[in-house]
């Protein structure tokens, strides 16, 4: 799947997702918020972030999302793309230094599309 095909898609979670606006995981969030898409903060720090709930878990959403935005360390990341997989979400965005072996080859065994990029790049 193409950058540009997971960019159509309007439900996203973005994983890692802070208050503290100097972060990814804010700018991230915010960037997208700010262009029309439905996006849920995860986070195990914050109840709120840029003054939406937050949920501490994939399974806490109250519907199920297009893509996974990971803005966390690469330990991290295996532990949601198993949630991925489990709750049946098939696409998942890589931003910079979140990508490992054990994440790419978990999700092409689980036939989970997977795009590598930075999204405030691409939504710019």
């Amino acid at each position: 799947m193409s950058e540009k095909d997971m960019l159509n898609m309007k439900k996203w979670a973005v994983v890692g997702a802070t208050n503290d606006t100097t972060k990814f995981g804010y700018k991230i969030y915010k960037k997208l918020k700010d262009h029309g898409y439905i996006v849920y903060p995860i986070s195990v720090k914050y109840d709120e972030v840029d003054g939406d709930k937050a949920y501490r878990e994939l399974k806490d959403l109250p519907e199920k999302v297009d893509v996974v935005d990971f803005v966390v360390n690469p330990r991290i990341g295996l532990s949601i793309v198993k949630q991925c997989a489990d709750l049946d979400i098939k696409n998942i965005w890589l931003q910079p230094g979140t990508v490992s072996e054990e994440i790419l080859q978990f999700a092409n065994n689980s036939s989970i599309e997977v795009v590598e990029g930075c999204v405030l790049v691409s939504l710019s």
